[in-house]
């Protein structure tokens, strides 16, 4: 529930562990939450499902899903069905990459935050555990808050934007224990690339190894339904 004055802020939200971790940082803070989705038909739809239980259970006072088909152009295991996720770690950045999808998602998030009139944008990139996608990095973040701030009405007249990724520099464990500690139910959280329609994850994909090895390190439970439950992380 808002309360007056409450500042108000636009939460990237998938559905996987990390936003759903940026949507309950973004609430300690005291920021009445909009959260927006995208589902550009990714092979692992079924995310969008749990970032609706996310945004409900955590009370967000707003949840939009823009559908924006992603897969026209392919060129990611995520959106190209004869592209295979791969179930092994792979060299340089992996096949699961979409091409400037964070790019397209904060351009929509800005978006929303124009017409909210809010000043803050929260996303979930993360610069250690992850897959080397470029568009996670801290200096992609630092940029395009450089251009949200020369490309919008609201930031000319005075209103500049804020980008905030509080996980760019902590490691899984550490996004985990800081959910944990805010009281997030991560069994409500999808990760896996390929998850099956009930949101069961195979367990061997390269989000589901540092899923499972950041619950290990953590020393957090890890809720997660596993088709393969022998792979290591």
């Amino acid at each position: 529930m808002a309360v007056p004055h409450q500042p108000k802020a636009v939460i990237l939200l998938s559905g996987g562990l990390d936003s759903s971790t940026v949507l309950a940082i973004a609430q300690s803070k005291g920021y009445e939450c909009y959260c927006l989705s995208l589902d550009y038909h990714q092979r692992h739809n079924v995310e969008l499902l749990a970032a609706q239980r996310v945004a409900k259970a955590l009370g967000a006072a707003g949840h939009k899903t823009v559908q924006l088909d992603l897969s026209l152009f392919g060129g990611s295991a995520l959106t190209d069905s004869n592209i295979a996720v791969p179930e092994q770690e792979t060299q340089g950045i992996p096949v699961t990459y979409v091409p400037a999808r964070n790019t397209i998602m904060l351009s929509l998030s800005l978006a929303w935050a124009e017409v909210l009139q809010a000043r803050d944008i929260f996303i979930g990139v993360n610069a250690l555990d992850y897959s080397g996608y470029p568009d996670c990095r801290g200096e992609y973040v630092d940029a395009f808050q450089r251009m949200a701030n020369l490309a919008t009405k609201a930031a000319v007249e005075g209103q500049t934007i804020t980008v905030h990724a509080p996980l760019i520099d902590m490691t899984k464990a550490d996004i985990i224990r800081t959910g944990h500690a805010l009281g997030l139910d991560y069994g409500l959280t999808v990760s896996c690339y390929q998850a099956d329609d009930n949101g069961v994850a195979c367990g061997v994909c390269d989000s589901c190894r540092f899923r499972k090895a950041g619950f290990e390190q953590a020393g957090v439970t890890d809720p997660t339904p596993y088709k393969n439950t022998h792979s290591g992380p």
